[in-house]
């Protein structure tokens, strides 16, 4: 009886021990739940363009950590104007690199810091329009033509003129200037930003006929020349009149990448710098989120994409690009891209568009100098 009363109290012991356990057990579960779910994520609006390497973003498939983030597709012009002389409305935003070169280096313009995060790349010379009725066949035959363009100062121009100058010669006092009312291509682009208009000294340029956009301006003849990151309206059109410079253009931008390993820097990412000095996190997670979304666009080429896109050598053309290019062709962080980056700094600098030549340490925060792409 003695050891019944004994084993009796012994195992309601056991059994309160467990209890009190259990307990404790599910009240820290308990408030580890509340903790995770009190968690406040930092509300921020996003501004940029639906691109494939961002669509996990947009459709939500990729957050951005420890944020609740509203993405807006918004043209690169008034991305430009909000963040520059707007309302500054996005807190991250993708921004035209040399329209942010120009702000920063001759306005002083701090109110964003850059990220190297680089949503847009392009070879610049299908860029490059001509009048089939001007004489034009090869680069040379610019020297002394009449060039149009809906904005001098845009990034694509910057580029445009300084592999001209670069590797065939010509700079830009060689030829003549006319800048457009009108962008054929406003409705994707947005407005031209006031960045984008900026003429240097040395330079003459003469404003083409009101209401004629840059297309309009090319088939008058009032122009034998176009440049612009766009196709312009009437090449779209297939006006007989509009051709390209370079008709074979792969070839051309094969050759110049194969020569100098630069593969042309469009936009970039920019956070509110204000934001950034409260939450210094938010350039890594930024970072990182649009790396992965655009991770996320390399699996579905290699996986999905050619059975998806209507081109018919879809497979062999992203393999070709990785042979020339690398497997991570469009690279983000700065190591990888500090050779495209100088050298759009020197050709700004050269064309008198930057009041002095900007280093890849002015530019980019030293947060930014910790972003990189794992190998």
């Amino acid at each position: 009886m003695i050891f019944f009363s004994f084993t009796h109290k012994f195992l309601r012991a056991i059994l309160l021990i467990f209890i009190i356990l259990g307990t404790f057990s599910f009240a820290a579960s308990q408030n580890k739940t509340k903790l995770s779910t009190n968690k406040t994520l930092l509300t921020i609006k996003v501004a940029g363009y639906d691109f494939k390497r961002l669509e996990a973003l947009f459709d939500g498939r990729v957050k951005i950590e420890g944020c609740d983030a509203t993405f807006q597709k918004v043209g690169i012009g008034d991305m430009n104007t909000d963040a520059f002389s707007g309302p500054q409305t996005y807190d991250v935003t993708e921004i035209g690199l040399h329209p942010f070169m120009l702000a920063y280096a001759n306005d002083n313009f701090r109110d964003y810091t850059l990220l190297p995060i680089f949503p847009l790349r392009l070879f610049r010379h299908k860029s490059i329009f001509i009048s089939t009725d001007s004489g034009i066949k090869v680069p040379k035959d610019l020297i002394g033509k009449t060039i149009a363009t809906p904005g001098y100062s845009s990034t694509s121009l910057a580029w445009i003129r300084g592999i001209l100058q670069d590797e065939y010669g010509i700079t830009p006092q060689d030829v003549k200037w006319i800048t457009s009312a009108k962008d054929s291509s406003a409705d994707l682009a947005g407005k031209i930003s006031k960045n984008e208009k900026i003429i240097p000294k040395g330079i003459t340029i003469t404003s083409g006929t009101k209401d004629k956009d840059e297309s309009d301006l090319l088939v008058s003849g009032e122009a034998e020349a176009l440049f612009h990151a766009a196709e312009p309206k009437a090449y779209i059109e297939g006006n007989p009149k509009v051709t390209r410079l370079f008709p074979d253009y792969r070839k051309a931008e094969h050759a110049y990448y194969k020569k100098t390993s630069i593969f042309p820097i469009m936009h970039a990412v920019a956070i509110k710098t204000s934001l950034l000095k409260k939450h210094p996190w938010l350039a890594k997670a930024v970072f990182d989120a649009y790396s992965e979304s655009k991770q996320l666009a390399y699996n579905y080429m290699t996986k999905q994409g050619w059975l998806n896109d209507m081109l018919p050598w879809y497979a062999q053309e992203l393999t070709e690009t990785r042979a020339l290019m690398g497997k991570n062709f469009y690279s983000y962080g700065l190591e990888a891209n500090r050779k495209a980056l100088e050298t759009l700094f020197r050709y700004s600098h050269e064309q008198e568009l930057t009041n002095r030549e900007l280093t890849v340490d002015d530019l980019f925060d030293p947060l930014g100098h910790k972003l990189s792409e794992e190998k």
